[in-house]
């Protein structure tokens, strides 16, 4: 048996796969968040992923991803989660903080739950930064994640 995950892949869409990835998205920073979600979705559906195997939730603000992962990671059963949310750092301690909770956070989903929850949330000093790594000249994270989304399902179905 192949242990990695990528032979599951062929021209990098999915071969013989039908994943159900969920989406939670942050509304604050809405112009961040909204491209990411962009290149996430259509980057699954690129590689594969039937439109109706992926489901969206919206969430007031990035701390709110940790609670939503949670309770669809307990009530459904996706092949991963992504949790896409954009901080943007201000004049107070509020930034770290939240930056630390949320990463604890949905670390903490990762090992009480047999899913991987795909971890797509900016934490950048300024807007320009936020706008460069969503779509910009950085790139967009969005794509990575739902890569890594991908690939994180190809492994958890390759070692049940």
């Amino acid at each position: 048996m192949k242990t990695d995950p990528a032979y599951l892949l062929d021209n990098n869409k999915i071969r013989n796969e039908n994943f159900k990835i969920a989406i939670v998205v942050s509304l604050w920073n809405r112009k961040i968040t909204s491209r990411l979600y962009k290149g996430a979705y259509d980057t699954l559906i690129q590689s594969g992923v039937l439109k109706e195997r992926i489901q969206t939730w919206k969430v007031p603000g990035s701390y709110e991803l940790i609670y939503s992962s949670k309770k669809i990671a307990h009530c459904y059963n996706f092949d991963s989660i992504i949790a896409i949310g954009s901080l943007i750092q201000g004049e107070t301690h509020h930034f770290e903080y939240l930056c630390q909770a949320i990463s604890h956070g949905i670390k903490d989903i990762n090992i009480i739950y047999d899913v991987p929850v795909i971890f797509c949330v900016l934490s950048d000093k300024n807007e320009q930064q936020s706008f460069d790594r969503s779509g910009g000249k950085n790139g967009n994270k969005g794509i990575e994640c739902a890569k890594t989304a991908i690939y994180m399902s190809l492994f958890r179905k390759s070692i049940k």
